[in-house]
């Protein structure tokens, strides 16, 4: 016997028993390629990068911050400023953000765990008579708020051109409700069920 032959032999006997050892595990072998791609993989709190080009004329981008993960974490939309009378940019800004805040996330929003505590219905005003001219008040008083919708508010305010020169956000309710400068503090925007809004009474 020769050692070409010898050596076909141990091959066909080496594939048998390989054979045998995957049907033993329950695997049956195979020549077809399973390339089946990466395993899916789900990112808490991240998105893809928004497409700034598509804006149109009066549309600019801000950012608000959801509730992802029990933290405030900072995500890109793009709002158009109504026009209207009697308020300020400032002031139509602010709504515009609340309406922001408002709405469900959606989409690659929703998948990625974002969510919103901040419920629909609520308006905006600016300074009332004796207020000073950076204040803000509410269609609800903050108090009333739970502490994720009014650290919502208060960073996306802070962040997003509603506040006041030194980044104090001036809030209160309607009427004569007391009046509060608000920080986007750090402890906010990582604990914002659990570390009380800093604040202190403006007038």
């Amino acid at each position: 016997m020769t050692a070409r032959r010898t050596g076909r032999r141990y091959a066909v006997l080496g594939a048998a028993v390989l054979a045998a050892l995957l049907a033993g595990c329950g695997i049956r072998p195979t020549e077809v390629p399973t390339d089946f791609g990466a395993a899916p993989s789900r990112v808490p709190c991240t998105l893809s990068e928004p497409d700034l080009e598509s804006r149109t004329g009066g549309e600019f981008a801000v950012q608000v911050y959801l509730v992802c993960t029990s933290q405030l974490v900072s995500v890109d939309r793009t709002v158009t400023l109504p026009k209207g009378r009697g308020a300020s940019d400032r002031v139509r800004l602010a709504q515009a953000l609340l309406d922001e805040l408002e709405q469900s996330p959606g989409g690659a929003e929703r998948q990625a765990g974002y969510t919103t505590d901040v419920r629909p219905g609520m308006t905006v005003s600016g300074p009332g008579k004796g207020d000073p001219d950076n204040a803000l008040r509410l269609s609800v008083p903050p108090d009333d708020l739970s502490p994720y919708a009014l650290a919502q508010i208060v960073c996306t305010y802070a962040n997003g051109g509603a506040a006041a020169k030194d980044d104090k956000v001036v809030l209160g309710g309607p009427g004569d409700d007391a009046l509060r400068a608000y920080d986007c503090s750090p402890e906010m925007r990582t604990r914002p069920g659990l570390a009380p809004a800093p604040a202190e009474t403006v007038g």
